[in-house]
Parts: structure tokens; sequence; C-alpha cells
């Protein structure tokens, strides 16, 4: 099941509208629009990028040392 849209006024002031996964976890939620025929325009930008939008790294990069190593298969027991 896809995920959906939910349009709201944001303390009856702005509307907004965020992204739902199919299971309701909150994914994003827009910026402030002024009215409600802006926040639509915005679902209708998002679902026109969101397939295609390439990913852009800004974390910052890990020293080797901060790699955790898994323990070896030795370490694990069998407790069935």
């Amino acid at each position: 099941m896809a995920g959906t849209f939910e349009l709201f006024q944001d303390g009856g002031v702005s509307f907004r509208f965020r992204l739902k996964a199919s299971d309701g976890t909150v994914v994003a939620v827009s910026g402030q629009f002024s009215d409600k025929a802006s926040a639509v325009e915005g679902i209708r930008v998002v679902r026109e990028c969101a397939g295609t939008g390439l990913i852009t790294d800004l974390c910052p990069k890990m020293s080797r040392k901060a790699v955790t190593k898994p323990a070896p298969s030795s370490a694990y027991s069998d407790a069935s």
C-alpha cells in the first residue's frame, strides 16, 4: 500500500501537509503554506520529484575507528 498525504491547518493559521507511510509512520512534514491551494501544489511537486530525487550525503565522514566490526561467528551461541 502506498503512503498517504494529509493536508491540515497548523494552529488554524497556515496550511501544511504530512506524508505517512502505510503503517501510519510520519515520514515527512512540509513547511508552511499561506493557502490551501499552495499546499496542494506542494504535494503535487513532491509526488513528481520523490521518485527521481538524487541523494546528497551531507553527513560527516566517519573515521575507521568509529566503524565497529561484527563479532566473530564463534561468539554467538545457539540457544535452541
